[in-house]
């Protein structure tokens, strides 16, 4: 850029009280002072000053006004229930073969709490074989793909840090048999990152001399880096209607549900999503509530705390149904956002940032010291004409990796799919030794062997005995 763009941008920069992020220009070779203009380019100074008005100097409020629980659909274990259930899987069984459906992962996030610097999607998860999360995904999807006879594409959403070692991650395992032409990865937006106390308060932070502490802007980005990247219009030219969604860190997920795609269908949702029974009032999952009658999801980090710790009567929390973030779209809703120039909402996410100081020194906190902004997409929800929130089952469908140790870890994720595939083989009738709910033996069963329990048990030899650990591979 010219001398007279760099004057411009600096008196930008410091008219809006960010002139600190030239203090180190003279430093610069021409490469970084390229890289830290354009990032200063594309900020949007006016949008920027709100957001720190707003999530940073005010703090980030509650939820204001009155919320009611929304109850999600449960179906009953019955006759009733078993015929609802019938009839919603052959819909959707029906909306796959048809190539109506796509698969969506968002993998773009960064594992700072997992303390795991590659792209979550590498994360070997695997009970036995050590498989990534992302063959893991790659094989449900694959193993899909045979049982219905039609492709189904698998969009990718990236973001700066994590896109070209996910390409580069997904060509060295050629594409875990689903082509490079069926894999669309696509890059979601970031945003800056500022200070939350003492003298950096509102204040950009930088991650070198020329470069802004930049962040992936939330899962709730991937709507406009649907349109940005072209992949909304790819979904279109595929002829697809319903995209499942589902987030990176998530062994358990299965990415193509026909229970939950033909509820969706059936029941003409724009925006479906799947709930689970909360463990308890502290656990961070987004609320399914009502606020003046309009479905929405509130932000754990953001429910009130007579809301948060309200009990039902059997002890359970009252706002009982939180949110895994696997949900159906209909790409034709997804277009009419975008159409309507719908702008999902940024929150406050107070995160441990690595930055400079004032010397220039890299400092590595070991309390959060930054606040992100982030977009979430189950705001999307009030502007959905028909929704649906079917109730899941956690030991089924949700075991995410999130922390480096304890709750939602390597650990308890490997020891839900061990008891998956247990419960999988006793439905088959392999007796399963057990110890306080566990599986006790490592049992891990490739989705490309069964997808399921019914087609474990179609597949299974006879007189199997379980001596020790189990791996069933194709």
């Amino acid at each position: 850029m010219s001398d007279a763009e760099f004057a411009r941008l600096r008196e930008l920069a410091e008219e809006h009280g960010q002139g600190h992020i030239f203090r180190w220009w003279d430093d610069l070779d021409a490469t970084w002072r390229e890289y830290l203009l354009g990032q200063v380019a594309a900020l949007d100074f006016g949008e920027l000053d709100q957001l720190i008005r707003d999530h940073v100097l005010s703090g980030e409020s509650p939820e204001e006004g009155e919320l009611v629980p929304a109850e999600a659909l449960s179906l009953p274990e019955s006759s009733e229930g078993d015929a609802v259930r019938r009839r919603a899987i052959a819909i959707g069984e029906d909306a796959v073969r048809s190539g109506h459906v796509a698969a969506l992962v968002v993998a773009g996030g960064l594992g700072t709490r997992l303390k795991y610097v590659p792209p979550k999607g590498t994360y070997p998860t695997a009970p036995i074989t050590g498989k990534s999360l992302f063959q893991l995904h790659a094989e449900k999807i694959l193993a899909a793909r045979r049982r219905y006879g039609v492709l189904i594409p698998w969009y990718v959403m990236t973001s700066e840090a994590t896109d070209a070692p996910t390409r580069a991650f997904f060509a060295d395992h050629d594409w875990f048999g689903l082509g490079a032409d069926s894999v669309f990865f696509f890059e979601q937006a970031l945003s800056p990152t500022v200070g939350s106390q003492g003298k950096t308060l509102g204040k950009l932070l930088l991650a070198e001399k020329g470069a802004l502490a930049m962040s992936p802007n939330g899962h709730g980005g991937v709507l406009n880096a649907l349109r940005d990247s072209g992949a909304l219009a790819d979904m279109a030219r595929r002829g697809i209607r319903v995209v499942s969604y589902f987030q990176v860190d998530n062994p358990l997920v299965p990415p193509v549900d026909p229970l939950f795609l033909g509820l969706h269908v059936e029941r003409k949702s724009e925006f479906s999503a799947k709930a689970l029974a909360k463990r308890d009032c502290e656990e961070g999952l987004g609320a399914f509530c009502y606020s003046r009658g309009v479905l929405k999801v509130v932000e754990y980090s953001h429910l009130p705390r007579r809301y948060k710790y309200a009990l039902r009567p059997d002890g359970r929390p009252l706002f009982l149904a939180g949110s895994p973030a696997i949900h159906a779209f209909d790409v034709a809703f997804l277009q009419r956002l975008i159409a309507d120039g719908v702008s999902l909402p940024y929150h406050r996410a107070d995160k441990k940032v690595k930055c400079l100081d004032d010397a220039g020194q890299r400092v590595d906190p070991a309390t959060p010291n930054g606040v992100r902004f982030e977009k979430f997409i189950f705001d999307a929800l009030p502007y959905a004409r028909n929704t649906l929130v079917l109730m899941a089952d956690r030991t089924e469908e949700f075991a995410p990796i999130k922390n480096k140790e304890g709750e939602d870890s390597p650990a308890t994720a490997r020891q839900a799919q061990i008891n998956l595939f247990g419960r999988w083989l006793e439905a088959a009738g392999v007796e399963v030794p057990w110890d306080e709910g566990n599986a006790t033996v490592p049992i891990e069963i490739s989705p490309l062997y069964a997808l399921d329990a019914e087609e474990l048990k179609r597949k299974l030899p006879p007189g199997i005995r379980l001596n020790g650990p189990l791996n069933l591979q194709p």
